[in-house]
């Protein structure tokens, strides 16, 4: 299998069941994305406990970010499936640092991915 979030090694921050580590295509200073360890596609499918091992990572990495870089805001997303944008089948959740003036108008946040 050719994935590169299955061996990734920009680790800032890991437990058990999965890890952080910044994106490839940061969006943003401090822009990282929360991985399984367990391959799997869809996020539904994860285990109840790796979906908290995610969620604690995501908690943990938040911390790190904010104090290395102090944003303004936070966005969280998860691509599932094509239709929604998902490029990498390997589920991973983004943790999107936001700051003040970073776009002209950010209301609607992630809801601004359905505009046309």
């Amino acid at each position: 299998m050719d994935c590169e979030l299955c061996n990734s090694t920009q680790v800032i921050a890991e437990n058990a069941a999965a890890y952080a580590r910044y994106d490839n295509n940061s969006l943003a200073p401090g822009h990282v994305i929360i991985v399984p360890r367990r391959h799997v596609a869809d996020f539904f499918d994860l285990t109840a406990e790796e979906q908290a091992a995610v969620l604690g990572l995501l908690n943990e990495a938040r911390r790190l970010i904010a104090a290395k870089h102090s944003p303004d805001g936070w966005n969280i997303g998860v691509n599932v499936g094509k239709a929604a944008g998902q490029s990498r089948m390997h589920v991973h959740v983004h943790l999107i640092p936001r700051y003040a003036g970073d776009v002209a108008d950010p209301a609607g946040g992630v809801r601004c991915v359905l505009q046309k």
